[in-house]
């Protein structure tokens, strides 16, 4: 399948599309936030330095997850009381996903749109999605500190954002995002980084 390419609108460097539906990008050279218009790029924003990151994980890491081959295209980065976390743009062949990468701990979801969605939550409130009974675990406020490569959506100019987070009895996880006017829910489960089977992370020194 033919990549869509396009000229930065800022400094003219070649911008390829690694994911022929993303909406927005990252110029690497001159770090230009660009939209996709219908006939061209736009530039919305520039990215700031982005925190020190820890995690193996990159654009272009590689990994599969229940038996579908996936590619990290793009990254949102929050900040909260506890430090960092990543939220992971993937590619997969039946579609995209996302890997929460937090503290060692990983997550994979997938956006479920058309569900009923509550517009706050208490923690240990229990609601039923896809006949699957979830707890809210977690409420989490944070600080949107940037964005890297390629995401389905314009996301570039957020400042604090709530996340609730749910657990099943059965393993299975949920996110409740409050980014937006309106909620956007996630569903999906913890994971093990060995199970990714990844490939293509960064190295450190030491490894």
């Amino acid at each position: 399948m033919t990549q869509p390419a396009a000229n930065c609108p800022n400094c003219g460097a070649k911008i390829l599309f690694r994911w022929s539906s993303s909406v927005q990008t990252v110029c690497e050279y001159c770090k230009s936030i660009l939209v996709r218009t219908d006939v061209d790029l736009k530039k919305v924003g520039q990215v700031a330095d982005l925190p020190p990151n820890s995690s193996p994980i990159q654009i272009g890491t590689e990994g599969v997850y229940n038996h579908h081959p996936f590619v990290a295209v793009g990254r949102i980065i929050y900040e909260y009381d506890q430090g960092t976390w990543n939220e992971w743009h993937l590619v997969m062949n039946n579609g995209s996903a996302w890997l929460s990468d937090a503290q060692d701990n990983y997550v994979v979801t997938f956006a479920a749109p058309g569900r009923k969605l509550p517009q706050s939550a208490k923690v240990s409130e229990q609601f039923v999605w896809d006949n699957e009974a979830y707890t809210v675990s977690t409420i989490t406020k944070a600080n949107y500190r940037g964005v890297e490569g390629e995401l389905p959506f314009q996301y570039w100019d957020k400042a604090d954002v709530v996340f609730i987070d749910l657990m099943s009895e059965h393993g299975k996880f949920a996110t409740l995002d409050y980014s937006d006017e309106a909620p956007v829910l996630y569903l999906g489960e913890s994971v093990e980084f060995e199970d990714l089977k990844l490939k293509n992370l960064r190295t450190f020194e030491g490894w």
